[in-house]
C-alpha cells in the first residue's frame, strides 16, 4: 500500500526553486491546501522579492497551542519566526539572501511545518508517560486527555498512562460502503499483528458508533451510524527516543488520511473491474445473439428472391 507523504511536496518543490542561489528572486503569492483543512500563504515582501515569507492557518490552532506546540515551533524555526500574517496563525520568514542554515535541511523542515505543530500533544503524552512510569504511586487523575478538533466533526484525543499512550480517531464515514471498507481494511492491522515479526507492533482498535471507554465521558460526542472510532495503544517500545518517536508521531497523525484515502483507491479498483466484467458480459451477449436471415419472397412466376 501506499504511505502518503508526511511533508507538504508543493511547498518542497517551490522552495528549491526559490531558495537556489542561482535564480533570481521574483514575486510570488501562491495559496497552498494540504490534508485536515490546512491553508498556507506563500508570497513574498511587496517591496523585497528576496524576502519570503509563508504562513499557516488552521482551525486546531488555539488547542495546539495550549498543548505545547509553541515550544516545538521555537525549537525547529526559532530564527525565522515573525510576527503572524494577518488572518493567519503562524509565520515564518526567509531572507534568500541570507537563509542562516543549510538549504536541504531547512526546505525539509519548512515542508513539515503541520507535522511539527501537530507533534505538540503527541510529544507532551510521551514525556509524561515517561515520568508517570518511574514513579510507584502513580496517581491516574493527572493523565491529562488532550483533544485536537482537527476536522469538522472530527477529533484526535492523546491521553498517557502509566504504562502506554492512548491515540484515538473520531472519524466520520459518509457512506455505507465506506464503513464496510474500513471495517475489513482495519481488520488487516489485527490480522498482520498475529505475525511473529509484527507482535511489538501497535494495538490497533476499531469501534463503529460506540466511544471507547477513555472518551465516553466527553460532551458533544455524535451519536451516529456514521461515526467510527480507531484506537491505537502505543507502549514505551513504540516511541523509544529519536527515529523511532518521529517516525511514530509522523504515521499516527497521517493515519486518518491514509485510512480515507485507501478507502477510495479500492472503490475506484473495484469500480473499474466491474466495468471490465460488464463489458465482458456484453461480448458474451452480443456473440449469442442470433443472426437475422432475411425473409424469402417468391414472384408472380414462382421463382423465389431475398431482399438484401
Amino acid at each position: 500500500m501506499i504511505l502518503l507523504d508526511y511533508h507538504n511536496r508543493i511547498i518542497e518543490d517551490t522552495l528549491k526553486t526559490r531558495f537556489n542561489p542561482e535564480n533570481k528572486p521574483k514575486p510570488v503569492d501562491m495559496n497552498i491546501v494540504d490534508f485536515d483543512g490546512v491553508s498556507y500563504h506563500l508570497s513574498t515582501l511587496d517591496d523585497q522579492d528576496s524576502k519570503l515569507v509563508l504562513s499557516i492557518r488552521w482551525k486546531c490552532w488555539p488547542e495546539l497551542v495550549q498543548y505545547g506546540a509553541m515550544d516545538v515551533l521555537k525549537r525547529e524555526y526559532s530564527q525565522w519566526i515573525v510576527t503572524a500574517e494577518h488572518g493567519f496563525d503562524f509565520t515564518l520568514q526567509f531572507d534568500l539572501e541570507n537563509l542562516g542554515a543549510d538549504p536541504e535541511d531547512l526546505i525539509r523542515k519548512v515542508s513539515l511545518l503541520k507535522r511539527n505543530a501537530m507533534a505538540a500533544p503527541f510529544e507532551r503524552a510521551f514525556d509524561a508517560q515517561a515520568l508517570a512510569e518511574k514513579e510507584e504511586d502513580w496517581d491516574p487523575s493527572s493523565s491529562q486527555l488532550m483533544t485536537i478538533h482537527y476536522r469538522d466533526g472530527e477529533a484526535i484525543y492523546v491521553q498517557n498512562r502509566q504504562d502506554r499512550v492512548t491515540v484515538i480517531f473520531s472519524t466520520l464515514f459518509k457512506e455505507e460502503t465506506d464503513r464496510i471498507f474500513a471495517k475489513v481494511f482495519l481488520q488487516e492491522f489485527v490480522d498482520a499483528r498475529k505475525k511473529p515479526h509484527l507482535q511489538n507492533a501497535p494495538q490497533v482498535i476499531y469501534s463503529h458508533r460506540e466511544p471507547p471507554l477513555e472518551i465516553r465521558h466527553l460532551p458533544g460526542l455524535l451519536d451516529s451510524e456514521s461515526m467510527g472510532y480507531i484506537t491505537f495503544v502505543l507502549f514505551p517500545r513504540n516511541f523509544a527516543a529519536g527515529t523511532v518517536r518521529e517516525e511514530t508521531i509522523s504515521r499516527v497523525q497521517i493515519f486518518r488520511d491514509y485510512l480515507h484515502y485507501h478507502i477510495k483507491c479500492s472503490k475506484a479498483y473495484m469500480h473499474s473491474r466491474m466495468r471490465a466484467r460488464v463489458s465482458d458480459f456484453l461480448k458474451v451477449l452480443n456473440r449469442a445473439k442470433p443472426e437475422a436471415q432475411a425473409a424469402e419472397k417468391k414472384l408472380a412466376s414462382g421463382r423465389a428472391f431475398r431482399r438484401a
